[in-house]
């Protein structure tokens, strides 16, 4: 059991390897890659994942767009950096300096659950300002009542726990678990998509990395800020997620003025790894009617 996904060994058929390179920023070694050509737009995945989400979104989008997609801090093949940037502003500081020193202004930004609020978060920050945003399945608001206030708590306990990580890492190496885990978010994903999943679940650091974010992870200075938000926001929503509720989704949009919501019936947490043609019709949609505005 590897500590950390190695790029020779579990990346060595990792989807759209070609497009990959490594790039230090914010004192972390990053797994980017980087494909097509035309308007920049920045992808960013969730928690627990990495650039394999996009396997088949990424090269749709690549036809019209330059896609920069990086493995988050501590996630697949990006390094682990000190706790502190696991949360959301650190998650934001670090990517906005990966940014800044690929020299890249993304005009499209494309953020799964976490990662539309790590965007979020970088727009209102004032970091990166694209024309829009789009949030498939974003998480961006607390978790309501009780879950809501003892979510952290409970999350920084495990993360404290002596072989938690490796614990997480020895179930993942049961296909079964894995499986288990993909269907609760109400997806259904290809075998090769579980595949890449149970690679980086069994690999301690990726999994300390998932659990450490969430501990650390405080939406509420992002929900009061969204009525700011100035780029034009799409919120895509699976009707059958069960990791974030839809009806979160209309409620983002009654704080953002001008956001979209559209609704994807029979889709989950995973939308865009069940229909990633559907979700690329849309989001080259949106960029051709901004293009005419």
């Amino acid at each position: 059991m590897s500590e950390k996904p190695v790029w020779e060994r579990e990346g060595r058929d990792w989807p759209n390897r070609e497009a990959g390179r490594f790039v230090m920023a914010a004192g972390i070694r990053w797994h980017v890659q980087i494909a097509g050509s035309g308007p920049l737009l920045l992808l960013v995945h969730g928690t627990g994942a990495a650039t394999h989400s996009w396997r088949d979104l990424l090269p749709l989008l690549a036809r019209d767009f330059t896609v920069v997609a990086p493995d988050l801090p501590g996630h697949g093949f990006t390094g682990t950096p000190p706790e502190a940037l696991l949360s959301l502003p650190g998650m934001a500081r670090a990517l906005g300096e990966l940014v800044h020193t690929l020299g890249v202004r993304p005009e499209f930004a494309v953020g799964h659950s976490a990662g539309a609020a790590i965007l979020a978060r970088m727009c209102l920050d004032g970091t990166i300002a694209p024309r829009f945003l789009v949030s498939l399945n974003g998480a961006m608001l607390p978790l309501r009542g009780l879950p809501g206030h003892l979510f952290s708590p409970i999350a920084r306990l495990v993360v404290s726990l002596p072989l938690t990580r490796r614990m997480f890492a020895w179930q993942a190496a049961d296909r079964k678990v894995v499986m288990r885990m993909l269907r609760s978010t109400g997806s259904s994903i290809d075998p090769a998509g579980v595949d890449q999943y149970m690679r980086l679940a069994r690999c301690p650091a990726h999994a300390g990395a998932a659990l450490a974010m969430m501990a650390n992870w405080d939406l509420r200075p992002l929900a009061h800020d969204l009525p700011r938000l100035r780029p034009h926001l799409l919120l895509i929503t699976g009707s059958n997620d069960r990791t974030i509720p839809p009806s979160d989704s209309a409620r983002v949009r009654a704080l953002v003025p001008g956001a979209e919501l559209v609704s994807l019936p029979g889709l989950g947490h995973l939308a865009h790894e069940e229909q990633p043609a559907r979700i690329a019709d849309m989001i080259h949609g949106l960029a051709s009617a901004a293009a005419a505005a």
